[in-house]
């Protein structure tokens, strides 16, 4: 493992596909040879010089600008050389294999291959030698990929926040808050015999329950940061014909899904990502459920049924659509309906467990009698009043829908977080949580104290990378696209 990461790398660092410019990027030591093979000329160090980028032959492959970066100012810490080129995807190939060849073959000048071992670079490989080599933290190296993944324009300015350190700043400082701690508390193990209490005269209960409140606060950012990160999944779910379909298409503002009044319409699956506040939410409509051993249920909707279960799994949050009984006396009347919707209700909450939140819905209020809405409004208060049809109660619709999964609108300076940062923010809190505790307690167990100060230390220093298992960084840069 250690030895490719020291082999220099090559990739194609554009997106597939025809475009005006395309860009080769290689990264090693001693790339001046290749960078002269290539171009048929020395290149000044960050100036971008523009000419013919030559094949084995002096053929002109192309022509476009070369830049060539010695290390250590560049992006992966090593020389790194970039061919921008026209943007054809056989273009890009052929001068990505003229990398490799020129690398393999002799250099008159030494005798010996001109970048041996040159190899195709691996997903997030330039990126994670530039963590390798202290050009950035890993938080920083996740905000990059964030940042080429935001689907939204408040979750790329996050993104940005994280990638300029904004994240990493703050996890620092605590870190330094918790060094001190550490050194008070390790003082005071190592020098017992003198008559000085460093714990006391240091208020290290104080400067601990600081720390605690700071970590509090992070907290609750990075789960903000995580939502704009990842978006929020809303399954819209309930019996045939209860208008389900009618409101993704009234949240979407395009007509998506197929509404008629036949039962079993949506045979599968429909999902559309929408924006509410610069958040993105993914909402998946789905079959109508019912009981699948009804007669007038064939196989094709079974299997609608039985994708429905499958999205609920996955949600975030679930919208329960119901149908309101009509002034004019149609829709659901009857006992059976009502029985239906409370098996459903039964059946969601063990799906989905305790933890996703499930918004009641009644739809179509706009014809509904008026018995029907007091009887809704008697049996939950909380309980949504909307009309897909009209636009009636979707503003307050899309308003709960981000609170309900704990967004805070209007929060400032977010920066990008993952599920692993909040993990390592809950590892921290318990050692802290015992660390006061035995502050508290008299006599304090110092040796404890330290340990869990040591812990706490290790969980958060998991989210910068300086306490990182190698398979971990894999998995990470394992999900960056080739070339970055």
């Amino acid at each position: 493992m250690l030895s490719r990461s020291l082999d220099p790398i090559v990739a194609i660092a554009t997106a597939p596909g025809r475009g005006a410019v395309g860009i080769v990027r290689v990264s090693g030591h001693g790339l001046e040879g290749l960078a002269h093979a290539l171009c048929g000329r020395a290149l000044q160090p960050r100036r971008a010089s523009y000419g013919p980028f030559l094949d084995a032959q002096g053929q002109i492959l192309d022509q476009g600008l070369a830049v060539f970066f010695p290390a250590p100012a560049s992006y992966t810490g090593e020389d790194v050389l970039e061919l921008q080129a026209h943007g054809g995807p056989v273009v890009l190939k052929l001068l990505m294999q003229r990398c490799l060849q020129a690398a393999a073959q002799t250099d008159p000048a030494t005798g010996s291959p001109r970048l041996a071992r040159l190899r195709a670079a691996e997903p997030g490989e330039f990126t994670h030698r530039a963590f390798l080599n202290d050009k950035m933290d890993l938080a920083q190296a996740e905000a990059i990929a964030d940042l080429i993944d935001a689907s939204t324009e408040t979750a790329a300015r996050s993104a940005a926040r994280s990638l300029t350190g904004a994240f990493s700043q703050e996890i620092n400082a605590l870190l330094e808050q918790l060094v001190r701690l550490r050194m008070l508390v390790e003082a005071t193990l190592d020098f017992p015999e003198e008559d000085i209490d460093f714990i006391e005269q240091s208020d290290a209960s104080g400067q601990l329950q600081a720390l605690q409140q700071q970590l509090a606060l992070i907290a609750r950012r990075a789960q903000q940061g995580a939502i704009l990160r990842e978006g929020i999944t809303a399954v819209i779910a309930g019996q045939p014909n209860a208008g389900k379909s009618s409101l993704l298409n009234a949240l979407a503002g395009a007509e998506l899904a197929i509404v008629t009044p036949i039962a079993g319409t949506t045979r599968d699956k429909v999902a559309q990502l929408i924006q509410i506040d610069g958040v993105a939410l993914h909402v998946v409509d789905t079959a109508g459920l019912r009981d699948a051993d009804q007669p007038q249920v064939d196989a094709v909707e079974k299997m609608g049924i039985h994708k429905t279960w499958e999205a609920l799994a996955q949600a975030d949050l679930v919208m329960f659509v119901h149908d309101l009984p009509r002034a004019s006396g149609q829709g659901p009347q009857s006992d059976a309906y009502r029985d239906a919707d409370e098996q459903i209700a039964s059946a969601l909450r063990e799906q989905v467990g305790a933890s996703v939140p499930i918004m009641q819905i009644f739809n179509k209020v706009d014809e509904a009698s008026e018995p029907a809405l007091a009887a809704v409004k008697g049996v939950d208060e909380n309980a949504l009043l909307i009309s897909a049809k009209t636009g009636q109660g979707l503003p307050e619709l899309r308003k709960a829908l981000l609170e309900r999964v704990g967004w805070q609108a209007g929060t400032e300076g977010l920066f990008m977080a993952r599920e692993r940062h909040l993990e390592a923010l809950r590892e921290v809190a318990g050692p802290l949580d015992r660390a006061q505790q035995q502050l508290q307690s008299r006599p304090a167990a110092l040796d404890l104290l330290a340990e869990d100060l040591r812990l706490a230390q290790q969980a958060l220093a998991q989210i910068t990378g300086a306490f990182t298992p190698d398979d971990l960084l894999g998995e990470i840069f394992s999900k960056f696209c080739i070339g970055k």
